[in-house]
């Protein structure tokens, strides 16, 4: 083999090395788009969680208002029994009483109900982002192996890289898939 040949052989290798490398390169540019959306829903699902459990815990209050409202009407009612028990005005008074007490009976039943659902919620939204988080910090992963491959030149690395994004970017479908 001639001097030129082995010359020319040498840089077809740096150039198909070089043709590996843009590969690899693009890989790293879409491994990064990739990071950049997983963490935007990550976020959202984040955000979801905090303002579900800030509605039930307002229904929360609110069904503990009704309640106190409620038990503060039959001690009331339970007064009048005993200090007026001939008394005309407390007997209307306490029907009353009564009348409210069955329909905030209802209020409370429709508020717990409400408040049970927005938890469920609540729930429902921490496992979307819980599967965003793992996703996104397997394509993160991904990408810190794929920019190693680039300083290495060792294709374990890429094709490990390629591997773990894989796995990211399906824990991130599930998160979005998950209702």
């Amino acid at each position: 083999m001639e001097a030129n040949e082995i010359q020319e052989f040498v840089e077809q290798q740096e150039g198909a090395r070089e043709n590996n490398m843009v590969a690899v390169s693009f890989s790293i540019s879409v491994l990064a788009v990739l990071v950049a959306l997983v963490t935007v829903f990550s976020h959202r699902a984040h955000t979801a969680a905090v303002l579900d459990q800030a509605r039930a815990s307002d229904e929360w209050s609110l069904y503990q208002a009704k309640k106190i409202r409620q038990t503060s009407i039959q001690s009331t009612s339970d007064l009048l029994v005993v200090l007026a028990p001939g008394n005309p005005a407390a007997a209307a008074k306490l029907q009353d009483y009564k009348t409210h007490t069955a329909k905030w009976d209802a209020d409370l039943a429709q508020s717990e109900h409400k408040a049970r659902g927005l938890e469920e919620e609540v729930e429902a939204a921490e496992h979307r982002a819980g599967r965003f988080d793992a996703g996104e910090a397997l394509l993160q992963i991904a990408v810190v192996l794929a920019s190693i491959t680039l300083l290495t030149r060792q294709r374990l690395y890429w094709l490990l890289s390629l591997t773990i994004g894989g796995i990211g970017t399906v824990f991130a479908m599930f998160g979005y898939l998950a209702h």
